[in-house]
């Protein structure tokens, strides 16, 4: 398939993904490459390079970097790189996922969904495949890597400190299927164990519970501040003042005492985990 027959197969994207993917296209050409050769270069293939010059993919920072490098580009591709961490995400995500990627503290209540800094791919793949209204391949396979380049997190050199309380009842869905389910439960134990890591178990005969307004999170700033954020329908806020940061830090403190502890948590997931 000849380029332009790559392209036309290929609906155009839209904002900074569209602009950063002429940029590169006409760097691209001025450096006498096709697709093909700068895929080869930077470890790409070319129908991928396709989707990143005709804004379908946003690229993450390492091709940014080493396509700058390539194609001698003197920083104008990596002067696209906070933009498009940004497109990554919808709109209503993205003051958090900037929080988050500094935060010093990040803890957790869920409700709906097994955390996504807690997701395998598979199980993210089918969460973003459910969504209604349905979203385009293209855009579910972009959630997906941007929901994983977040787990990035676990491997920073001064950890943060984290905690996660879950409703058991999310341990029990059948999202995907029984493989999903496994992956997603041993994917649970094994960041359980990260010694910054603290994964609670809010198991359904608990008669009492502190949150049943809906799910939440408490971020800790490196500057010392506590930031509390909620998701909303087709939206989201967060939270500086100091009255409705307290209400939601009574809310989690109560809720770790109500849920099971992290080492019978764990436990617990593991024998579910055995039933499976």
């Amino acid at each position: 398939m000849s380029e332009e027959a790559q392209e036309d197969h290929e609906a155009l994207g839209t904002g900074i993904p569209l602009v950063f993917g002429r940029v590169l296209k006409r760097l691209r050409v001025q450096a006498g490459l096709d697709r093909a050769e700068l895929g080869r270069r930077t470890g790409y293939s070319a129908a991928t390079i396709t989707s990143y010059e005709v804004g379908r993919r946003i690229p993450n920072a390492k091709f940014i970097g080493r396509a700058d490098e390539v194609l001698d580009a003197g920083g104008m591709l990596v002067d696209f790189i906070e933009d498009m961490e940004k497109a990554q995400y919808p709109a209503f995500f993205r003051d958090a996922a900037r929080l988050e990627k500094e935060a010093v503290g990040w803890h957790v209540y869920d409700a709906l969904l097994i955390n996504g800094l807690l997701q395998t791919e598979d199980y993210a793949r089918t969460v973003f495949t459910m969504r209604r209204p349905l979203l385009d391949e293209a855009t579910i396979e972009q959630r997906v890597a941007a929901r994983l380049a977040r787990q990035e997190i676990f491997q920073r050199k001064s950890a943060p400190t984290m905690s996660f309380v879950m409703e058991e009842a999310l341990l029990h869905k059948g999202w995907g299927g029984p493989a999903v389910m496994r992956g997603q439960l041993e994917q649970i134990l094994l960041i359980g164990q990260r010694r910054n890591v603290e994964i609670q178990v809010m198991p359904n005969e608990c008669e009492e519970h502190a949150a049943l307004f809906g799910t939440f999170t408490l971020i800790d700033t490196a500057k010392g501040r506590r930031i509390g954020y909620a998701d909303a329908h087709k939206g989201s806020r967060l939270y500086s003042d100091t009255q409705t940061v307290r209400e939601m830090e009574e809310r989690y403190g109560l809720l770790r005492a109500q849920a099971l502890t992290p080492r019978k948590s764990l436990a617990f997931v593991e024998k579910l985990l055995g039933e499976t």
